[in-house]
């Protein structure tokens, strides 16, 4: 029964090395729960996320989205910021919403090495969108 639920994922190309492996952890792991991954968006940072990820939950064919970003330390507290903001108005979207947003952006606070031991945390995010559409439909 492929295809049950219709999701979007938005995924940042900043770090693209460590991104792209999320995006398609994700993607393997959505075929797997068999949910349809119906629109990927590619945004240049995390911080981009927000305004494509609504365009996304806008969609009625859209039953919930996946976030996927790796925010990795540098050299100032940029890093902190930028997640802050980019969770708090991906919280506030799928409140406005009403569909499930799975938070797959890793980070603040990592380093490189702990972007790549994070990759699969993608799957979770996927995992999450789910669960909450099983719980809430």
């Amino acid at each position: 029964m492929a295809g049950k639920y219709r999701i979007g994922i938005v995924c940042s190309e900043f770090n693209y090395d460590v991104t792209q492996m999320m995006l398609e952890r994700a993607k393997e792991h959505a075929k797997f729960l068999e949910v349809d991954v119906a629109k990927v968006i590619m945004v240049p940072g995390v911080f981009d996320i927000p305004l494509a990820l609504k365009s996304l939950l806008k969609d009625k064919s859209i039953d919930g989205a996946v976030t996927i970003g790796a925010v990795i330390e540098g050299e100032t507290e940029h890093d902190q910021i930028i997640i802050g903001q980019a969770a708090r108005k991906v919280t506030d979207l799928a409140v406005e919403y009403e569909k499930p947003v799975g938070l797959g952006i890793t980070g603040p606070g990592m380093s490189r090495l702990q972007a790549e031991d994070r990759i699969e945390r993608a799957k979770d995010s996927v995992e999450s969108v789910v669960k909450q559409l099983k719980t809430l439909k």
